[in-house]
């Protein structure tokens, strides 16, 4: 399910910066990040494209503190998440919505948003009933929160994902593959979605995709992976013109027969 980790911070979500400082993670013999150093500012929508294997979903781990780096650090808001080998928990939130969506197929729509507000009883229910309703409104489910998950497209549990994790008011969300399986139509669906929810929300978005246009059209700015290195950082526009041979390669392979964006 979505990963909440949560510090003081008991107000409305607002984006944090994020800085990632030579960090380096092997498994056994594999180096599967090299050095590596990202700036991702308050407020961005920041993606990381590169092929499978490239180590994309290791990186976003490390950020939201599922893994711990064997050396590097990751700062958030200047603070660093790891201290001591450890994560530290910090006065911010943080929500990832997995490749899966991750819903519990035992509860309903409504169930799975509210999920994290009962547990850690945030509000009273009438409350955390009219949370549920907003942030389904928001992502465009009003009406679903009776509905069990087996009922729902690919789409819309992608979008349950979704208002489970700003349920959590999170300063900073994390999509991982969030267009794996979905079809060109309901992917430009969940595009317009994630850009709606960045005027809304004013949180900061990491996405982790393979899909380069669903990265072109909703970034503000994007780097490339390559074999467990940044290979290239810019804007949508900077990256469609990159004279690196190796974005050039993705490019070619990526865009071809892919819906717009």
């Amino acid at each position: 399910m979505d990963t909440a980790l949560q510090g003081n911070n008991s107000g409305p979500a607002k984006g944090v910066s994020v800085r990632i400082e030579k960090l380096n993670k092997s498994f056994g013999d594999h180096h599967v990040l090299k050095d590596i150093t990202l700036d991702i500012r308050a407020g961005e929508t920041f993606s990381i494209i590169g092929p499978s294997g490239t180590g994309k979903s290791i990186l976003l781990r490390h950020i939201i503190r599922l893994e711990t780096p064997d050396s590097g650090q990751v700062f958030v808001n200047g603070d660093p998440v790891f201290t001591g080998g450890a994560p530290s928990l910090r006065s911010y939130r943080s929500s990832m919505v997995f490749q899966s969506s991750a819903l519990f197929n035992s509860l309903t729509v409504g169930e799975n948003v509210g999920l994290w507000l009962r547990e850690h009883r945030v509000c009273p229910e009438p409350r955390i009933r009219g949370i549920i309703a907003e942030k389904l409104a928001i992502v465009g489910l009003e009406g679903t929160g009776h509905l069990r998950t087996s009922e729902l497209s690919g789409g819309m549990k992608k979008r349950v994902a979704i208002a489970r994790s700003l349920a959590m008011e999170p300063d900073l969300v994390l999509y991982d593959e969030p267009t794996a399986e979905l079809d060109p139509i309901t992917t430009d669906e969940l595009a317009e979605t994630i850009v709606s929810l960045r005027t809304r929300t004013g949180n900061t978005t990491i996405i982790v995709t393979h899909d380069l246009n669903f990265a072109l059209y909703l970034s503000d700015r994007i780097a490339m992976m390559h074999q467990g290195e940044i290979v290239e950082v810019g804007t949508p526009a900077e990256i469609r013109e990159s004279g690196n041979l190796i974005v050039q390669r993705f490019i070619r392979t990526t865009t071809k027969g892919l819906h717009g964006g």
